[in-house]
């Protein structure tokens, strides 16, 4: 009895092969993939950076009632360390904004056509 293909993605030609004209098939070493031609989530940044620095604010705010507990054991740098998060994500989160803008007023790229 023949042992199972260790290998779950079909090739192509076989019965279970993808029929979808945008996807392809690639070999790495004895694995094969099947890659679809899709298009990529957001790629600005911009709400990654946001939630990052507003989560930075959240924890300085949480650690500002222990102020004084923070100051016996020295670690107030806890909270300057947020501060200094939420500061540098604010600045992050301006930069991804101008970036974004300017990629949206840019014109498309123009795709090269082979003749065919």
């Amino acid at each position: 009895m023949p042992a199972p293909d260790p290998d779950p993605v079909p090739r192509p030609g076989d019965a279970g092969a993808a029929t979808e004209p945008d996807a392809h098939v690639q070999r790495i070493g004895n694995r094969t993939y099947l890659i679809a031609d899709v298009e990529p989530l957001d790629v600005d940044g911009t709400r990654t950076v946001a939630v990052g620095s507003v989560l930075w604010l959240v924890a300085f705010v949480l650690l500002l009632p222990f102020y004084g507990r923070l100051e016996q054991t020295n670690r107030v740098w806890w909270l300057w360390t947020c501060l200094a998060g939420f500061g540098l994500g604010v600045l992050g989160w301006d930069y991804c904004r101008r970036r974004r803008k300017k990629r949206q007023a840019a014109p498309p790229p123009v795709e090269d056509v082979e003749p065919g």
